[in-house]
């Protein structure tokens, strides 16, 4: 272990210094040197409710609760005879994708849905089958073949719900091309 102390004019300067830097936090966070502290407590706690709001925000839109434009977006359309519903959605947290597709699944009554997350380039895709179409085609499979096309290997999870991921956000479209065509490929019962 090395001790390091200041002493004479060089422990002066250092306190000033420290000083001058907690002044100018204080300035920064309009609060005064004795309340930075308790501002600073203050201020991420404001910070993580806003974060909480923002991600409950970009859910309710994903779920179609946002208008038109996440409607349209959520619009279902028949794959092979299945119904499908498929989002792109960017700023989404990865957490968050399996709650979505919970509530798709509901929605759907019966079919597949399949989410994608871009985030900083990255993105998390994450799909699930209603329980009745399990027998006719995996989660597993969809989301592989969406991991595929978006640079990643791997994925996995259950037959009713399968996560996933790669680095390449900026195909996501083709990533839900992917999963349609393994949808499209299964013959029909």
């Amino acid at each position: 272990r090395r001790i390091e102390a200041l002493t004479g004019e060089a422990a002066r300067a250092w306190l000033v210094a420290r000083e001058e830097a907690l002044k100018a936090a204080a300035s920064v966070i309009r609060a005064t040197p004795e309340d930075v502290p308790a501002r600073i407590t203050a201020l991420m706690d404001e910070r993580k409710r806003l974060e909480k709001e923002l991600a409950e925000a970009k859910k309710a839109l994903a779920l179609g609760g946002g208008g038109s434009g996440a409607a349209a977006a959520n619009a279902d359309e028949d794959v092979a005879g299945v119904k499908f519903s498929g989002q792109v959605l960017e700023g989404l947290d990865p957490k968050e994708l399996r709650p979505l597709l919970d509530a798709a699944k509901q929605q759907l009554g019966s079919g597949v849905a399949a989410v994608i997350a871009v985030n900083d380039g990255k993105a998390s895709i994450a799909a699930a089958v209603t329980d009745d179409l399990t027998a006719r085609f995996s989660a597993v499979d969809l989301v592989r073949a969406g991991v595929a096309a978006l640079g990643g290997k791997g994925g996995g999870g259950r037959p009713d719900m399968a996560q996933g991921g790669g680095p390449d956000g900026d195909k996501a479209a083709d990533a839900l091309a992917a999963v349609k065509a393994v949808l499209a490929a299964v013959p029909a019962d």
